[in-house]
Formats: C-alpha cells, structure tokens, sequence
C-alpha cells in the first residue's frame, strides 16, 4: 500500500515562495507517475505539475515558469517549489501517485490515482 505524507504549504504574500514536500513508501513497481494538484473553494480540481519513473516533467499552464517539481536521489520524495506566488495560486494541494503508469499528457486525470496524500493548504495574500 502507497502511502504519501505532504508537508510544506502555510501562509505567504503574493510574490512569495513556498516549497511542498511529499514523502512517499510502499512502492512496488518501478514505473509510476506522482504530481500535485489543486483545489480552491468553489473550483474546480486544477492539476498542477507531475514527475514519472521516465523523467519527464509535466506542468499546468498557470504555473508553467513559477513552479518547479524535482525528486530527491532516492526517488521517495517529490517537491514542488512554488516561485512567484500569486492570490490564485490559494488552495488546497494534494500530492498524488499511482503505480504502473507513467504521468498522463493531460495533469486533469492525475485526480484519477489511485493513493492521495492528506493536503496541504497554500493561502497566498495580495
């Protein structure tokens, strides 16, 4: 069983930074995708960014240039380093992942994994 454990997030003014970690255990497979995304009040799920087993990146229009997803050496540890803040950049952030898979083209089908972390709230002030 996959098990992910986010930490980071908090409260920062617009122009701010703020980096997200989530730890994950219990991999089985080799070949996996694990990314974040989003959910604001009253908004729709909007997914943010994704590593895979391959390397490839993938990121959302709206933070494309202000956020950044990496991996730790061990490959257990996803990060997203959140540059350049903006007010609606404010939501929930949930780390997710699946295994034997590879991230989707399309981030809005990472709300369709299958092991979800607890979230982690990002307010971003004007």
């Amino acid at each position: 069983q996959v098990q992910l454990v986010e930490s980071g997030g908090g409260s920062v003014q617009a122009g701010g930074s703020l980096r997200l970690s989530c730890a994950a255990s219990g991999y089985t497979y080799s070949t996996y995708c694990m990314g974040w995304f989003r959910q604001a009040p009253g908004k729709q799920r909007e997914g943010v960014a994704a590593v895979g087993s391959d390397g490839i990146l993938r990121y959302a229009d709206s933070v494309k240039g202000r956020f950044t997803i990496s991996q730790d050496n061990t490959k257990t540890t996803v990060y997203l380093q959140m540059n350049s803040l903006k007010p609606e950049d404010t939501a929930m952030y949930y780390c997710v992942a699946d295994q034997l898979r590879l991230c989707p083209f399309s981030l809005r089908y990472l709300t369709d994994f299958g092991y979800w972390g607890q979230g982690t709230q990002v307010t971003v002030s004007s």
